[in-house]
């Protein structure tokens, strides 16, 4: 950036400077245009003539990277595989995940959560909790985001069991199944808010 005293008489006025970019922003302005004119014509079928996404009909697609919600996973038996150590409570920064530990039946595991909620009214998704978790029971890997809720904030919690769901259809029908009954809840609470069953 120019210091004032190093500016000419022309650039003090700012009459030059503001000229140029009236140019430059009245260029852009018709470049863009004439692309949009273009392509609703049909004359340049490269692009889409606008960049919007029809949500929820059309979905943008997410980078593979991109912290989902939250999943519990399993054991081979079924069961969930948190042993209720606390590790993603205690690194959550939101303080969004409560645990309820209780002893196991059997001897092989020493606890496991009776109650594993996350209020995702609270959670700013950042992945601490996966990164804390030394068995790897909590992943972010799903690729779904959050619903459209009714005003009760209790609907924002999510119970052990919800989280357990979605590695059941993770590891049965795949992300893409996962997925699509996603997007058709959505669709069906934007068709119907009032009944979408809460």
């Amino acid at each position: 950036m120019k210091r004032r005293e190093e500016m000419t008489f022309w650039e003090r006025l700012y009459v030059i400077e503001i000229t140029k970019g009236v140019i430059q922003t009245s260029s852009d302005l018709i470049k863009h245009l004439v692309q949009f004119l273009l392509q609703v014509v049909g004359l340049n079928k490269t692009a889409k003539p606008w960049a919007t996404f029809e949500y929820p009909d059309e979905a943008r697609p997410y980078a593979p990277r991109y912290r989902g919600r939250h999943r519990l996973t399993l054991n081979e038996e079924g069961s969930v595989r948190c042993t209720a150590c606390f590790l993603c409570a205690t690194a959550c920064p939101a303080d969004c995940i409560y645990i309820e530990a209780e002893e196991h039946d059997s001897g092989e595991v020493e606890k496991f959560p009776n109650r594993y909620e996350i209020d995702t009214l609270l959670c700013v998704y950042c992945g601490y909790c996966v990164e804390a978790c030394p068995v790897d029971a909590i992943r972010m890997d799903t690729g779904i985001h959050p619903e459209i809720y009714p005003p009760d904030p209790r609907a924002f919690i999510e119970d052990k069991e919800t989280l357990m769901k979605r590695s059941r259809i993770l590891e049965d029908e795949g992300p893409e199944a996962l997925f699509k009954r996603h997007m058709a809840r959505i669709r069906s609470i934007e068709k119907n808010p009032y009944l979408a069953g809460y």
